[in-house]
C-alpha cells in the first residue's frame, strides 16, 4: 500500500476531520480526501463514515488504524534516530511544555540555548494537554507532574510553589481576607477545567476550594484556561487567584493573600522516551534546563 495514502488516512483518523488532517500534513483538504478515496478503492472497503460532526471510523477503518498507529510510531522513531547521527547536537527537537511555564520562564532563556547550540532548532509546543511521548507527538516534555508509563525516563527539575495573590487596588476596594472563609465574599479567578486538560491542573482552582472542606467549591468570577492569563487578570484587579510564585515574582507589586495558607506545589519534570536515551539533542536540552533551573531549586519549596 502507498505510504502517502496511509499517512493521509492515519492523520484523518487521528484528527477526526479532513481539514485538520490536511493541516497536520501540510496539504489541502481535497488532497487528503483524494488519498483516502484512492485507498478505499484499492482495499475495496469503506474506512470512514462521514457525519456533519466529522469522520467516524468504520470497523475496517478501526482495523487499519491499529496498524497505522504502529507504522506512524516506527516512522517517527526512525526520523528521531536519524537526527542524532552526528557528533554534535543538530537538527530539530520537538519539545512540549505547559503554556504558562513555557511562555513565562522557558522562552526568555532560549536565547542562551541558541547561542550554545546554533545548529539545534527547537519546535516548542506550548500546551497544557499531555502529548503522547511514546507515540512521539513530541520528543521530550516539561511537565508539572510525574510520568506514569514505564517506557518514559524522567528527571525532577524543581518544585513549583503556588500561593494566592491580588492587586493592591483590588484589596483596597474589597478588603483583605483574613481567613480562608473570607474568600466567600471575594472575586475568585480559577483555572478552567476544559476537555483534554490533565487532572493535575485542577489544583490551580485551589482558590475555589480552600476553606470549603465540608462545602461545595465557591463559584469563580472568572475561569480561564491559561495560567498566564490568570496572572494578568490578577494584575488588572479582577480578583484573587492561586498562581505559581515564580510567575508572581515577575509582577512584584502583587500582594500575597492569606500567606499562612500555602497553595499546591507541583514537581517539575523533564521526560522523554527510553528509546531516545542516547539522543544528543535531548541530552543537550536536558543539561541546559538543569543549569538554568538552579534559581528555582534554590528557592524554598
Amino acid at each position: 500500500m502507498d505510504w502517502d495514502k496511509l499517512k493521509s488516512f492515519h492523520a484523518a483518523a487521528e484528527a477526526g476531520s479532513l481539514t485538520a488532517a490536511g493541516e497536520r500534513l501540510g496539504i489541502s483538504q481535497s488532497a487528503v480526501s483524494r488519498q483516502i478515496a484512492a485507498l478505499e478503492e484499492t482495499l475495496g472497503v469503506s474506512l470512514f463514515q462521514r457525519h456533519a460532526r466529522g469522520l467516524v471510523l468504520t470497523d475496517s477503518g478501526e482495523t487499519l488504524h491499529r496498524s497505522t498507529l504502529d507504522m506512524a510510531v516506527a516512522a517517527n522513531a526512525a526520523a528521531s534516530a536519524l537526527k542524532d547521527q552526528h557528533d554534535t547536537p543538530q537538527g530539530e527537537l520537538v519539545v512540549t511544555a505547559p503554556v504558562a511555564f513555557g511562555a513565562t520562564w522557558l522562552v526568555p532563556r532560549l536565547g542562551r540555548f541558541a547561542e550554545q547550540h546554533p545548529d539545534l532548532h527547537l519546535d516548542l509546543r506550548l500546551d497544557d494537554r499531555e502529548y503522547d511521548l511514546l507515540k512521539l507527538e513530541a520528543e521530550c516534555a516539561i511537565r508539572l507532574w510525574a510520568a506514569d508509563k514505564a517506557d518514559l525516563i524522567q528527571r525532577r527539575l524543581a518544585t513549583v510553589a503556588t500561593n494566592l495573590y491580588a492587586a493592591p487596588e483590588y484589596l483596597k476596594k474589597y478588603g483583605v481576607p483574613r481567613t480562608p472563609q473570607d474568600l466567600d465574599n471575594h472575586r475568585i479567578i480559577a483555572y478552567h477545567q476544559g476537555e483534554g486538560v490533565p487532572s493535575q491542573m485542577k489544583s490551580l482552582s485551589w482558590a475555589c476550594q480552600v476553606g470549603r472542606d465540608d462545602a461545595p467549591p465557591r463559584q469563580a468570577s472568572l475561569s480561564v484556561n491559561n495560567v498566564f492569563a490568570m496572572l494578568r487578570a490578577v494584575d488588572a484587579g479582577v480578583g484573587i487567584a492561586d498562581v505559581p510564585d515564580y510567575m508572581a515574582a515577575t509582577m512584584p507589586r502583587l500582594v500575597p493573600v492569606l500567606p499562612d495558607h500555602t497553595g499546591p506545589r507541583f514537581h517539575l519534570h523533564f521526560i522523554y522516551p527510553s528509546d531516545l536515551r542516547r539522543s544528543t539533542r535531548i541530552s543537550a536540552f536536558r543539561d541546559f534546563l538543569t543549569r538554568e533551573i538552579e534559581d528555582l531549586r534554590r528557592k524554598p519549596g
